[in-house]
């Protein structure tokens, strides 16, 4: 998982409230057992639309989405987060999210902000013309125009967004730990690590 910190770029205007999974990514891409190529797939139905945001060639290759309030409802299913992460974003701010999806796209390392509702909808007006950036380290999204957004963010969640860990990075970081652990319990529990009747 790659580090994040700093986002800065367009931002995609969406703003729709109660964008579910299957918006997100309908269930027709769900066969596919790679996460590379998802993000064709992501928001088909809004891309059906003439005029849609995500065919703008303003917001083209844009890393943060702005959405409305309990974006990512529905169903748990991961391809939501993947669908964004290979449409490159890296950040989606909204008034509310649902908790699966937040889990989901933490665990793919995209940031979620929660922001009010008079905040979301400045941003989505500055989005129409100009870029936004995002602070992790600080927990504040700004604009050109001096607006200076703070959201919160569990702790650990921030940590391991910044340091770029999943839960095999995690793991990772204990493995002197663990192998500690390991040796101590070969050594003091030979029984259990041999058992009798089974070859060392």
């Amino acid at each position: 998982m790659q580090p994040v910190s700093q986002i800065e770029g367009r931002a995609i205007p969406l703003g729709r409230k109660n964008v579910d999974t299957d918006v997100i990514i309908p269930a027709r891409w769900l066969k596919t057992i790679t996460r590379e190529g998802l993000g064709k797939g992501a928001f088909e139905t809004i891309r059906a639309e003439p005029g849609n945001v995500f065919d703008d060639p303003r917001f083209a290759g844009a890393p943060v989405l702005i959405a409305g309030d309990n974006f990512g409802c529905g169903s748990s299913r991961e391809h939501a987060a993947w669908a964004l992460a290979d449409l490159g974003i890296a950040c989606v701010i909204a008034p509310s999210f649902s908790d699966i999806f937040s889990g989901n796209a933490f665990k793919n390392g995209i940031l979620t902000v929660v922001l009010p509702q008079d905040q979301v909808d400045r941003l989505l007006d500055v989005a129409q013309t100009d870029p936004i950036h995002v602070d992790l380290e600080h927990q504040t999204v700004t604009t050109p125009f001096q607006d200076r957004f703070e959201f919160a963010i569990d702790p650990f969640r921030k940590h391991c967004l910044l340091e770029g860990l999943d839960e095999v990075g995690l793991t990772l970081k204990r493995d002197a730990a663990i192998s500690d652990y390991e040796s101590r319990h070969e050594r003091d529990t030979p029984w259990l690590a041999h058992p009798i009747g089974v070859a060392a």
